[in-house]
């Protein structure tokens, strides 16, 4: 990968995060106005209006799209029922914890969690080793993490 490659993918995944902390703050907003589930019925709804409106204007030309669904693996379709998982949990988390508490503990469980995809390249994906400093890495942002709750 290419240096300017590499930079656009770590911005893109910058502001992915940005808009995380920013859409957790919203669901957790509509949550408490209009419960848990319908809050979290209206969030997918509107990903889903929005994904089929993409793909009326943009259909996919190297992807394959859905003439190519059954190429993946059973538990690739699992995503949906995690994302109800997740969009769950900073709902109920970010009024209680706070919006920085909140996805700094769900950042600490997400590169825990990638780091051992990563180690044992689960799911079909490339190994990348887990070294100490990567520990070291972890270990830091699980402290962060702690001194946030204080």
């Amino acid at each position: 990968m290419s240096l300017s490659t590499h930079i656009l993918a770590l911005l893109l995944a910058a502001t992915a995060g940005l808009a995380m902390a920013v859409q957790g703050s919203l669901n957790a907003i509509l949550g408490k106005c209009t419960g848990i589930w319908v809050s979290m019925l209206i969030v997918h709804a509107l990903a889903t209006a929005t994904v089929l409106l993409t793909l009326l204007f943009w259909p996919p030309t190297r992807d394959g799209g859905l003439s190519r669904l059954l190429c993946a693996p059973w538990y690739a379709y699992l995503g949906g029922l995690i994302a109800v998982l997740i969009t769950y949990g900073v709902i109920v988390t970010i009024p209680k914890l706070g919006v920085a508490t909140a996805t700094t503990a769900i950042i600490v469980g997400q590169v825990g969690t990638a780091a051992v995809i990563d180690h044992f390249g689960l799911f079909g994906l490339r190994e990348v080793q887990f070294t100490l400093i990567k520990l070291f890495g972890v270990v830091l942002l699980a402290f962060g993490a702690r001194l946030l709750l204080n």
